[in-house]
């Protein structure tokens, strides 16, 4: 009996040693396989001491298989451990570039926060100055709306004010133009005021008013007489002579003549002549009526050459009154020099 387990022994450590080699070296968990399969060869070989069965090869064999079984799925497992160990390596990798990462991310997402903060804080100011600046543009536009309308109105005055200015600058033109021709003529008249002025210098003043009497009636005579008038009211240039009752040109020229008679009394005929030298210009008469009152005048305008002579001459049997209210005169002047 003795002899039957110690050959089964060495018959299993034989196959062991051959499946060794086979599968080329023994590992830790080979040698721990190996100690359970010789702990359970010794329990079946104390097993099979007491109870020994003809058919020992066939349960070596099954003992071989199931040996060589452990033994792949051993290797199996290590070969699956060892891609484990490789895989956690990588994910231990990756997960500390993600931890780095995300500690970045972090940081990152910090300040973000910060930011966002911040922005918040900012939007919230610049929607208050654009609430603020929408209020303003409102007012803006209807500032502009007022405007615009005002505008329009101070469009249409400007037009309107426009055709007027256009009106008066037309009318300012023709007046600034007639106020050249005007001014042309007035330099040519004020040229020839100059002219007359020293013509006038050049020229005696002539002029003369005087009237009859203040004794009341003259006349009537039997024959014609010159009527002196001895009452001087103007006598510029002594041109007149009250003592002879003539008047002398003292220039060639035109000159201006005129008379007037008076007569108060009943049944007396005023006739009074006007002379020119020994030349009668008019005979003026007419008789008294019931109310006693007669009056005659006359004017001439006369070409005189120097030392001409211009009188009044009372008609024989006619008569004529003066008193001081200067009822009977005769006048005269020189118009201009010829």
């Amino acid at each position: 009996m003795r002899r039957a387990a110690a050959f089964l022994a060495l018959l299993l450590c034989l196959y062991w040693t051959r499946a060794q080699g086979e599968s080329g070296g023994v590992t830790g968990n080979d040698i721990t396989q190996t100690e359970v399969q010789s702990e359970i060869l010794g329990v079946k070989a104390t097993n099979d001491q007491t109870n020994i069965t003809p058919d020992i090869w066939a349960e070596l064999k099954e003992l071989r298989d199931m040996a060589i079984e452990h033994s792949v799925e051993l290797r199996n497992s290590k070969s699956k451990m060892e891609k484990l160990e490789l895989e956690n390596t990588a994910i231990q990798a990756r997960l500390t570039a993600s931890e780095s990462r995300n500690a970045v991310l972090e940081e990152r997402m910090s300040s973000s926060e910060n930011e966002v903060v911040k922005l918040q804080i900012q939007n919230a100011v610049l929607e208050a100055r654009l609430s603020t600046s929408e209020n303003e543009v409102e007012e803006l536009k209807r500032e502009n709306t007022m405007l615009e309308a005002r505008m329009s109105t101070s469009e249409k005055e400007v037009e309107e004010l426009k055709r007027e200015n256009t009106d008066l600058l037309a009318r300012v033109t023709a007046c600034e133009n007639k106020s050249k021709v005007l001014e042309a003529r007035m330099s040519s008249s004020e040229n020839e005021v100059e002219e007359l002025k020293r013509e006038n210098a050049d020229r005696p003043k002539v002029a003369f008013s005087v009237a009859l009497t203040d004794e009341g009636a003259v006349g009537p005579f039997s024959t014609d007489s010159t009527l002196k008038f001895s009452k001087i009211i103007t006598n510029i240039g002594q041109a007149y002579s009250p003592i002879t009752g003539i008047f002398t040109a003292p220039v060639r020229g035109a000159y201006y003549f005129r008379f007037n008679g008076f007569e108060t009394r009943e049944s007396i005929i005023i006739g009074i002549g006007l002379y020119h030298n020994d030349k009668r210009i008019t005979l003026s008469y007419d008789t008294d009526d019931d109310i006693g009152h007669v009056t005659v005048s006359n004017a001439f305008v006369l070409e005189l050459e120097k030392g001409d002579v211009i009188y009044m001459v009372l008609i024989s049997t006619c008569g004529v009154y003066d008193d001081r209210n200067n009822r009977t005169t005769f006048s005269g002047f020189l118009l201009y020099a010829l």
